[in-house]
């Protein structure tokens, strides 16, 4: 049959473990979603970075046409370069006519010169020069054609299924398109597995050739703990931001698309950003090895076996809808030996009204050995009189 445990059940036990569970409860039971914010953004989307919870999703898997935001796809190609030891940032790529001719905004560099990639990683991060993005591309692939074609391949391999690049700059090609989520996706790339270049989007201006130029990014000007991303606007995309903020530990990002203006675009960043922060929080509900449940064991050395949780286990939920969470510990009851500790034997539900249930597996903490020929005959003997109850 199958065994569930909810929070009457877990208020029975006593010692450490129930500490800890009264402690994470008496904070954080509930877990509908706030009511969703009405936002002229014509897609959003928001999610927290350490826990993949979405907070606002508004037709974040429609394709659309990011602009400038799609250069984190460029920026990670050479982030990944950079990585692996391929290029170094002192390395210098040559300019061509092409990329000293590209329109639109500029870093300024010159025909027939070379550029360093810090400063080619300035110019697009911080200036969203699209020379720059044509002289990586160039560079790096031998055209900007080809390194599209690198840059889609990459993108699937990081999961970004829908995502199409036709050119290295955000330009508009009615061929080039990413979704909120994908953007979203490869912003926690970037964040994630680049921290020591990540940096490089808090920088609020960079100059090169003499002459400055400000960060586009209107939330790294506000007190609100923002670092990044990229900004983007064209006639079809309209104005979008992939922002991330961090505050006590907890990061979000938020992609918005489509918006009329670049002060509509800065009001309605800060304003979704604020209210993931107001609306949402992160509760840890168990540790690594905090003993969740003990699950009964049929044949065994011992009756119970301790479960556990394999990592520490944090969910976002909403402020306001606390009561109607429910955590479950689910599984087949009883749970044949031999059991090797290690082994996943059951699953945390974790679940309610307006959220994503969080299923978690929880693994055995002990190994449990088969008995003798004896004890196996006089255990089955009283589980069949005495039922889930005997001993």
């Amino acid at each position: 049959m199958t065994a569930t445990s909810n929070f009457s059940k877990f208020r029975a036990y006593s010692g450490q473990f129930f500490s800890l569970l009264l402690i994470c409860f008496t904070v954080s039971v509930g877990a509908a979603a706030a009511e969703s914010i009405d936002t002229p953004a014509r897609e959003v989307f928001i999610f927290d970075v350490n826990t993949g919870a979405v907070l606002l999703d508004k037709n974040a898997d429609d394709l659309m046409a990011p602009a400038s935001m799609s250069k984190l796809m460029t920026i990670t190609m050479v982030f990944e370069r950079l990585k692996d030891g391929s290029l170094k940032l002192e390395d210098t790529l040559p300019v061509s006519e092409k990329a000293w001719k590209k329109g639109g905004s500029k870093m300024f560099v010159e025909v027939d010169t070379r550029v360093s990639i810090q400063d080619l990683l300035r110019g697009i991060i911080v200036q969203s020069g699209n020379d720059a993005c044509i002289v990586v591309a160039e560079g790096l692939s031998g055209s900007e054609e080809a390194f599209a074609e690198a840059m889609t391949a990459r993108a699937r391999e990081l999961g970004l299924q829908k995502s199409t690049f036709h050119n290295s700059t955000g330009w508009p090609d009615p061929n080039h398109k990413m979704t909120a989520r994908e953007l979203g996706m490869l912003a926690k790339h970037i964040i994630k597995d680049f921290p020591e270049y990540y940096l490089i989007f808090g920088e609020k201006d960079f100059t090169y050739g003499g002459i400055k130029q400000g960060n586009r990014n209107p939330l790294l000007y506000k007190d609100n703990g923002a670092d990044g991303l990229k900004t983007g606007h064209t006639e079809e995309s309209g104005y979008g931001l992939v922002g991330s903020a961090l505050r006590d530990g907890r990061r979000l990002v938020v992609v918005v698309n489509g918006l009329d203006s670049a002060k509509e675009r800065s009001r309605e960043s800060e304003r979704l950003m604020e209210w993931g922060f107001r609306e949402f929080n992160n509760y840890e509900l168990f540790k690594t090895g905090a003993v969740v449940d003990n699950a009964r064991v049929w044949l065994g050395s011992q009756d119970t076996v301790p479960l556990s949780v394999e990592k520490d286990l944090t969910v976002t939920l909403s402020r306001q809808a606390r009561k109607s969470m429910t955590v479950k510990v689910v599984y087949d009851e009883p749970i044949p030996a031999p059991i090797l500790k290690g082994t996943p034997v059951a699953q945390l539900v974790v679940s309610g009204p307006d959220m994503e249930t969080v299923t978690v597996p929880l693994v055995a903490t002990e190994d449990v050995t088969r008995p003798g020929p004896l004890k196996r005959l006089t255990s089955a003997v009283e589980y069949l009189v005495f039922g889930a109850s005997a001993n």
